[in-house]
């Protein structure tokens, strides 16, 4: 089958378009014909070796991790699924690859495709709302009420997190460029701080929550933002003990962990705030909850620009921009 892979760890470099195995079905797999899949900032930071340390892949690797398709084969024990079936998914993080013509994915990281979505739509949701998903109701367990602050609103995560922090009845703070405060207004935003003219620790106070998708100085500018008893969750670092001890990382992993994220954790604790590291995973019944709110109206994907299959390497830096507003597509088939 066709791919985009990498045959070794390249900062920057462009993937290669060739043939690659069709990937073997498993007794618990679903084969899946791959007509959509999204680009993530996460797919680069891959192919640049940055999570080397953590997910030790096996090269050539075929890129890619949020996919749209038709199921074409099940495994032997599988029966919530069955061929002509339109799914979507993020894979499991041991086995991406949706830059490709098939993929085979465990049944439990799949969920059906909301019936009102067509496949590019559908394939720009999985790991950006999982993400959110996880973030918000699993980590922070967010009520109605409280206040949450959400960076970079117009990217893939933040335009997901927003609708359904709003879903959930909290009142919504994201930071964002000019260029896009309507949008991010548009997606339910109670109070939007245009970074390039105000600094949002100045502007904001007493909140619950913080999702963080930005770099270290923005990370410690947070914790003004937070009322004591405050979660800080961040999707961009640093990973900490926690985070090591619950993927059976070794001794030495943990204690490297242990050291990047020794500022961040010691100044939250000085300010009674919990601070964690979120690097989200595959779940078929959370998208399964996902998919109901998008057939109700209440989260609707956002996406800034679809590419052929062809254009992969194009679609790979335009999302290394850091322009894009939500979410970037390719069109397999």
């Amino acid at each position: 089958m066709k791919a985009f892979l990498i045959d070794r760890y390249n900062k920057g470099g462009a993937l290669r378009l060739g043939q690659s195995p069709e990937p073997p079905l498993r007794e618990n797999d679903v084969m899946v014909e791959i007509h959509a899949a999204s680009v993530n900032p996460l797919d680069a930071k891959i192919r640049d070796g940055e999570f080397k340390l953590i997910l030790p892949y096996q090269l050539p690797l075929v890129l890619g991790n949020d996919v749209a398709g038709v199921v074409v084969r099940v495994g032997a024990k599988v029966r919530q699924f069955k061929p002509g079936d339109e799914v979507y998914a993020r894979p499991g993080k041991d086995r991406i690859g949706t830059f490709a013509e098939y993929i085979a994915i465990d049944a439990a990281d799949i969920a059906l495709k909301p019936a009102n979505l067509g496949m590019e739509e559908a394939a720009s949701i999985p790991l950006v709302a999982l993400t959110a998903w996880q973030a918000l109701v699993e980590r922070a367990k967010l009520q109605k009420g409280q206040r949450v602050l959400i960076h970079a609103g117009s990217g893939g995560v933040g335009t997901i997190a927003i609708q359904l922090a709003k879903h959930l009845g909290a009142h919504v703070a994201t930071t964002v460029s000019t260029a896009n405060v309507d949008l991010v207004k548009s997606l339910g935003a109670d109070v939007v701080v245009d970074y390039k003219k105000d600094d949002f620790e100045k502007l904001l106070n007493g909140y619950d929550v913080v999702l963080n998708s930005l770099g270290k100085e923005t990370l410690e500018k947070s914790l003004a933002v937070l009322k004591p008893g405050g979660r800080l969750i961040s999707i961009s670092g640093p990973p900490d003990p926690d985070f090591a001890r619950e993927n059976g990382f070794g001794w030495l992993l943990q204690q490297v962990m242990r050291f990047l994220s020794f500022g961040i954790r010691r100044k939250s604790k000085r300010r009674g705030i919990d601070y964690s590291f979120l690097f989200m995973t595959a779940n078929g019944a959370q998208l399964g909850k996902i998919t109901a709110l998008i057939e109700t109206g209440a989260i609707r994907p956002v996406i800034d620009r679809t590419f052929p299959f062809e254009k992969t390497n194009e679609a790979l830096a335009y999302v290394e921009t850091g322009r894009a507003k939500g979410k970037v597509v390719i069109a397999v088939k």
